[in-house]
């Protein structure tokens, strides 16, 4: 429902997590018994929730230890990791640099050229892990590096910019033509950012296997404070996930949707599902990894662009091992540990069994959801509080 700003002016009022709840259906299960894996292509993966791109979160080791745990981690081929032969070198003297200096430093860093021979070698290491290696781009570099990452036995590649869509125009490069790419690829295209209705639909239409979602909500990035654009996420996911319901029923093929950034503790992850997604895309929460490559530190996607940096150094601290963060035992107040123990638990006590009931979960618009009894929280900084 729309709403007047000014005179003839409209805007669409939109919701994101810390604005709704999910109300508890007339059937509980026991966590243990319903099944949170998804699919993609035919691909069953154990868990839907997935490592971000980022150079502060993802290298090869993470990605070998999260795909052992069952998920998937992406890694960035035109990141740091594919720069240099000694990426843990070149994180240490920024992790180690002020936050006056970092994004500088960032920018140049990223300023060395990426080496199709490390490209190849990244890979190869994660492949002989036994484990699905994962890797990202940009579309302007696609192409080139979707060809060099498939000849090395890569399984998923991951088209990733601010804004993705089918119709780009630019005087100053050939765009990327995405349905002659999904075509030439024999291995699943997941393709974003996008928080819309209609450039989702494009996009499926062009052949794509998955849509990333969600618009500058990352804890590291500032896209929305410096350009001023984004969805929240509730709503976003749930236009994308009606725009996939609608390719689905026209054509059978169904295009999974992964709500991208923002998600900090388990709830958010449930109420990201319930909107309609079928994994999520994490980052913040997993550069606190023991394996993390940022040792406790994180920068976003875009921080190392030249001229209009869109993300920022933070500092998230070191809580615990991958498989905590995933699986527990929890051992902090705030919801960011044992995430799929969340998930589980939400699911038995909405009544879903999997992740597609957990779609058809009822969603209210709860203001106080926050905030509600948790005064002493919040006082004292603990639990839902901090």
């Amino acid at each position: 429902m729309s709403e007047d700003i000014s005179r003839g002016r409209k805007a669409r009022r939109c919701y994101g997590f810390d604005e709704v709840a999910l109300v508890p259906g007339n059937v509980t299960i026991n966590p243990n018994d319903v099944d949170v894996s998804w699919t993609m292509e035919n691909r069953r993966i154990e868990i839907p929730i997935i490592a971000a791109a980022m150079d502060g979160v993802v290298d090869t080791k993470f990605a070998i230890a999260m795909g052992k745990l069952g998920g998937l981690a992406v890694l960035n081929i035109e990141g740091i990791q594919t720069r240099y032969e000694n990426p843990s070198e070149v994180i240490e003297e920024l992790i180690n640099a002020s936050a006056e200096k970092a994004t500088k430093l960032v920018q140049d860093i990223y300023r060395e050229p990426v080496k199709e021979d490390l490209i190849i070698r990244r890979i190869t290491e994660i492949k002989e892990a036994d484990v699905p290696a994962v890797v990202s781009s940009i579309p302007q570099k696609a192409d080139r590096y979707g060809d060099i990452a498939q000849n090395a036995g890569v399984d998923m590649f991951v088209i990733q910019s601010t804004v993705t869509t089918v119709r780009h125009f630019s005087t100053e490069y050939e765009p990327l033509n995405f349905e002659r790419f999904c075509k030439k690829m024999k291995i699943p295209v997941i393709v974003g950012n996008t928080v819309n209705y209609e450039a989702s639909l494009e996009l499926m239409q062009a052949g794509i296997s998955a849509l990333l979602v969600g618009i500058g909500p990352g804890a590291a990035c500032t896209t929305r404070g410096v350009l001023g654009i984004g969805m929240p996420r509730v709503t976003a996911t749930a236009d994308c996930a009606s725009a996939r319901d609608f390719w689905y029923k026209n054509t059978g093929k169904y295009v999974p949707i992964l709500t991208d950034g923002g998600m900090r503790v388990g709830g958010d992850i449930c109420k990201a599902i319930a909107a309609g997604a079928d994994a999520v895309m994490i980052g913040s929460t997993f550069a606190r990894a023991v394996e993390a490559p940022g040792k406790g530190y994180h920068w976003g996607m875009a921080t190392s662009h030249e001229n209009l940096p869109r993300g920022t150094r933070i500092h998230v601290g070191v809580t615990g091992s991958i498989e905590q963060i995933l699986f527990g035992p929890a051992e902090l107040d705030d919801g960011s540990q044992n995430l799929v123990g969340a998930l589980r638990t939400s699911m038995g006590a909405l009544g879903a069994i999997n992740i597609s009931e957990m779609q058809l979960a009822r969603i209210i618009i709860a203001p106080s959801i926050q905030t509600e009894g948790k005064a002493f929280q919040n006082v004292q900084h603990v639990g839902m509080g901090k």
